[in-house]
């Protein structure tokens, strides 16, 4: 509130502006930035004539002032980026193009001011927050575990537009910039450091000191280095950075994102060209990226993803959970016990009936720890007080305080039933029982129980601690505050969790199964292993579907497969592929033989699984044709999926496609992708593959 006096009169004023600056003893002015009303700073459109309305009254007073500091007045945040949704404003790539000039001719007056600028970042500082960041003469960070910074735009198929794709390369160099705008990754502090993005990180309690005592030096003139010279500012060594980053780039992205060649054409046109025609460069290239479908397919995936952070799963509140069981020492269990620890930071007791079965997990545990430590993420201290977490039993000791216990043993239905039991008679009083099942129904687990309310799927993927999808599986008699609460816990341990319904396969397997069945027939009919894998990878799959078997295990597969044939019809029938493996002991990559031949971290397609199979290898089908032999009865079955009522919505089938199995982000999911084919192009497509190959293709 501020003081206004008109009239010989006082009224108090409410300032509503999200930036707000005084001077202190020192002349050194302190612009905080607070948008009101919200956890996160984030940039607006809006803001545009708050920040130039300051920038003014600066600028008025430049002659008094001895050096400008940038803070926020959030306890945990700097600037989170841009408001996304003022691009889905955006009508035309003109209106998104001037949207980044505005941004850019903002920073550039940050730049311009005579005296020194200082960012002081204290938490995210990210997309338009390290733009902003970059305009200054020198970034101090906290050296906290919440401070991180990047430049993630191109995760949303667009480019850094406020000066980032021209600003860092200068800051940094070619290399290392190239690194963190095309992969979107988060520097935490020392390594913002050691790279020169920050010029120092400080603990948070003299944060504001050194940013204070960086303001008072002389503005920043940075010298390009010899050694960068040599790499980036003659033609002859840029073109081969630029031509080995593309390539680099392109081998995962296989020409399915726009933005990395816009990232690309636009540093190395400033570079050539002068910082002034690069920007243009950048404003022109993110109005053309705002536009493509890519964009608002992944723009659509990250709205969908706020949406859901704030959803609990059911109506009821979840209970607090401060102590989390798990049933099981192997590699689900494991991981289960680990994301515990280290994400949802709960004390994990772990019940195995082996001393060796506790080894493996406390192993997998501190390797998984000891990888962060190398990493400089965690300390020393703090790997050995989450070690400290994880408590080993061969009983049920302990289990009277746990408020949820998690069973990932084997998948035995009277093995399960007979945990339930022996959890709910020695647990506390309303303990939650969440079984990780991939194939068995969660009501079947849940017959003969004492309290059937409180047991519910908890499905997670291997390996846990990667996979960030979690599947939230009720019963028919499920309580609500069992599902919240799981809900709660997956959220806590890092998962994105979807509830489906109590199924044969659940959703995510449901829909897989009839794509790597797809697969089998293909091969089968001759198709080359490493031809179906490269057209699967070309749509935008991270893995292909062979190596997706050998990678899932064939054993795996030839058990779920049985299950969906037995509850859901012939359309789940497998080709007869996985026995003749198995017998073969071909399990896949865990066996270092299944369709693939794995010889250390190197693989190549097994000739020998063509004699096995007596297979005659001949490529006849395009990748196209290919491709969409597999993903179209994926896509019918997502659908037949959301009329049965086992997702909940759309969103949650195209998040759970993606998160799940590795569905291409920048076609938004299965659903989102069908609706872009739009319904008359899908019926068409159905139908031709239908009358070709059979009813497998039906939409019905």
């Amino acid at each position: 509130m501020t003081i206004a006096k008109e009239n010989n009169s006082i009224e108090l004023v409410e300032n509503t502006s999200a930036f707000v600056w005084h001077k202190d003893e020192q002349n050194i002015a302190w612009l905080t930035i607070d948008v009101l009303n919200e956890k996160m700073n984030t940039l607006k459109a809006e803001f545009a004539e708050q920040v130039s309305q300051v920038l003014d009254e600066i600028e008025a007073q430049q002659k008094e002032i001895k050096g400008l500091v940038i803070q926020s007045g959030k306890p945990d945040n700097f600037i989170a980026g841009a408001d996304i949704s003022m691009i889905a404003s955006c009508q035309s790539s003109v209106e998104a193009q001037a949207l980044a000039e505005k941004g850019q001719q903002l920073f550039q007056r940050i730049e311009d001011l005579p005296f020194a600028t200082v960012a002081a970042i204290h938490g995210p500082c990210l997309g338009g927050g390290l733009e902003l960041a970059l305009a200054c003469d020198y970034r101090i960070c906290s050296d906290d575990n919440k401070t991180k910074l990047g430049l993630p735009e191109v995760q949303l198929g667009l480019l850094p537009g406020s000066g980032g794709t021209q600003r860092l390369p200068r800051l940094i160099g070619l290399v290392p910039s190239l690194d963190i705008i095309l992969t979107g990754k988060q520097l935490r502090p020392k390594k913002a450091e050691k790279l020169g993005v920050v010029n120092a990180s400080v603990p948070l309690s003299i944060l504001s000191r050194t940013a204070a005592e960086f303001a008072l030096k002389k503005k920043f003139k940075r010298k390009v280095s010899a050694k960068e010279w040599g790499m980036s500012r003659n033609p002859v060594g840029r073109n081969v950075i630029f031509s080995q980053a593309e390539k680099q780039a392109q081998k995962k992205a296989r020409g399915n994102y726009p933005a990395i060649a816009a990232i690309l054409d636009s540093i190395e046109f400033g570079l050539d060209k002068g910082i002034k025609k690069g920007l243009q460069r950048e404003a022109e290239q993110f109005g053309k990226l705002a536009m493509t479908p890519e964009s608002a397919a992944l723009r659509s995936l990250f709205f969908a993803m706020t949406e859901m952070k704030k959803e609990k799963g059911s109506e009821a509140e979840p209970k607090v959970i401060n102590h989390v069981g798990v049933l099981g020492g192997g590699l689900m269990g494991g991981g289960i016990a680990h994301v515990s620890i280290a994400k949802a930071k709960k004390n994990v007791i772990i019940k195995d009936i082996s001393n060796d079965g506790l080894l493996n997990a406390y192993q997998y545990h501190y390797q998984r720890l000891e990888k962060l430590r190398k990493r400089r993420i965690i300390t020393k201290a703090t790997l050995q007080q989450q070690m400290l977490q994880l408590t080993g039993v061969t009983d049920f000791n302990g289990f009277k305080k746990l408020d949820i216990v998690v069973e990932a043993v084997f998948e035995d239905l009277n093995l399960k039933q007979e945990m339930v039991k022996a959890v709910q008679e020695q647990g506390k009083e309303g303990v939650i029982f969440a079984t990780n099942t991939s194939s068995l129904p969660i009501g079947q687990i849940a017959e003969g129980a004492d309290k059937p309310e409180n047991i519910v799927g908890l499905h997670y993927f291997s390996p846990v601690e990667k996979m960030p999808l979690v599947e939230v599986i009720p019963h028919a008699t499920t309580c609500d505050g069992a599902i919240s609460t799981a809900v709660s816990l997956a959220k806590q341990q890092g998962k994105t969790p979807i509830v489906v319904k109590d199924c044969a396969g659940f959703y995510v397997n449901r829909i897989l199964a009839p794509y790597m069945n797809e697969a089998a027939r293909l091969l089968l009919a001759g198709e080359p292993i490493e031809v179906i894998d490269e057209a699967l990878l070309d749509f935008g799959f991270p893995v292909g579907p062979i190596s997706l078997l050998d990678e899932v295990g064939v054993d795996i597969g030839a058990k779920i497969m049985p299950i969906l044939e037995a509850e859901l019809g012939d359309r789940f029938r497998s080709p007869d592929v996985f026995k003749t493996l198995i017998d073969d002991k071909r399990l896949g990559k865990k066996t270092k033989r299944g369709f693939y031949v794995y010889k250390g971290k190197k693989k190549e397609p097994d000739q020998d699984v063509y004699t096995l199979l007596n297979i005659k290898p001949h490529s006849q089908l395009t990748k196209d044709e290919i491709a969409m032999r597999c993903v179209l009865p994926m896509l019918s079955e997502a659908k037949r999926c959301l009329d049965e009522g086992i997702i909940r919505s759309e969103r949650d089938g195209d998040i759970g496609a993606i998160f799940g199995i590795g569905f291409p982000p920048f076609l938004g999911g299965p659903f989102s992708y069908m609706a872009a084919l739009g319904e008359d192009k899908l019926a068409v497509l159905m139908k031709k593959y239908a009358d070709k190959y059979g009813d497998r293709f039906s939409q019905s």
